[in-house]
């Protein structure tokens, strides 16, 4: 796989799976938090004073594409920080090079902070020494000129605690009233990581059939678990619409388009499951979720980006999903977020 070792652009660095075949993920890098974050307490980090939460100062780097970066997507729509936080979204086709910015391309944008061409200036811009993958999201510090973040579910809960003060009031955490609590949504974002999150990679990327059958062993098996979960249940945690459910979103969103076939995960679609699956059509009609997801970006990416999978790069066709046929989970208790009046 191809990084940045010392500030150089490498293409033979690292492989992505064990001496078993089993898909080993990387670590992010920078890893700094926002003053005003809620940090939970699985992560050993404090807020630095540093990095103020003000509106216009801050900058994501994103791929309509991945599911990571995906999150990081939703939370600025429903948070309503669109205004407060600028967006830079890079090509969905990524080779030896790494993530490139084409503007030209349909739903594609320049760097508009530095005009760069690669993803990767922006890594050394931070740190000139830079040895790690350069990934999306990243949130980058406009004041310090710097990388603050590159881990989604860090920043998810910085756009969820940090720019409050900054959006339209909607939360995507347990309020007070709620008797579901944060650590809930926690756990379960714990919970789904690598089972499904990162599951349908460690199946798609898996290089033995035994580290093939564990991943889907555990795939199919967390899913039948949250089908069920949700059969009296509108959302994951509590009556409210939660970071937990940004986070299994990305993964259903892509999964009967893209992980069903090119990352062989197909025991099953989620179209055919009882819950999940209206479960999924509830969220996508969520106001501000549908405008997020690209799904030509989303199929370019997966079916062209990974030669060692689909080396023809050909993208598949199927299936044809309607996300905004009725979902009928209004009869369960809780309801989408709603902006305040005024925004």
């Amino acid at each position: 796989m191809n990084q940045l070792v010392n500030g150089e652009w490498r293409t033979d660095t690292y492989e992505t799976t064990d001496e078993e075949g089993a898909f080993q993920r990387g670590e992010t890098t920078f890893r700094n938090w926002i003053a005003g974050s809620d940090v939970p307490d699985h992560v050993d980090a404090e807020p630095d004073e540093r990095f103020q939460p003000e509106a216009g100062r801050y900058h994501l780097y994103v791929s309509y594409a991945c599911p990571w970066a995906h999150r990081t997507l939703l939370a600025r729509s429903l948070l309503g920080l669109e205004d407060a936080i600028g967006v830079s979204v890079v090509d969905p086709y990524r080779d030896e090079d790494g993530w490139q910015f084409t503007p030209e391309k349909d739903g594609c944008t320049p760097d508009r902070l530095h005009d760069s061409d690669y993803l990767r200036e922006l890594y050394v811009a931070a740190d000139p020494d830079a040895t790690c993958r350069v990934t999306v999201p990243v949130l980058w510090d406009t004041k310090e000129e710097t990388v603050v973040n590159n881990e989604s579910r860090e920043i998810l809960r910085m756009l969820s605690t940090a720019f409050a003060d900054l959006g339209n009031d909607v939360s995507l955490l347990p309020d007070e009233d709620d008797d579901a609590t944060v650590a809930e949504v926690d756990e379960v974002i714990t919970d789904i990581y690598e089972p499904i999150n990162n599951g349908v990679y460690r199946a798609g990327f898996a290089t033995s059939q035994a580290a093939y059958d564990d991943a889907i062993d555990d795939l199919f098996g967390a899913l039948d678990r949250y089908d069920d979960r949700l059969a009296d249940r509108r959302y994951l945690v509590g009556d409210s619409l939660t970071e937990a459910d940004i986070c299994m979103f990305t993964t259903l969103v892509r999964f009967d388009q893209v992980y069903h076939t090119h990352f062989m995960c197909n025991q099953q679609f989620i179209h055919q499951y009882d819950n999940l699956w209206p479960y999924l059509r509830d969220l996508y009609q969520t106001p501000g979720v549908a405008e997020t997801v690209n799904m030509d970006h989303i199929k370019e990416h997966y079916y062209t980006t990974h030669p060692d999978v689909t080396p023809t790069r050909i993208i598949a066709r199927g299936p044809d999903l309607d996300f905004e046929a009725d979902h009928d989970r209004d009869r369960l208790t809780g309801a989408p977020p709603a902006p305040t009046a005024d925004d």
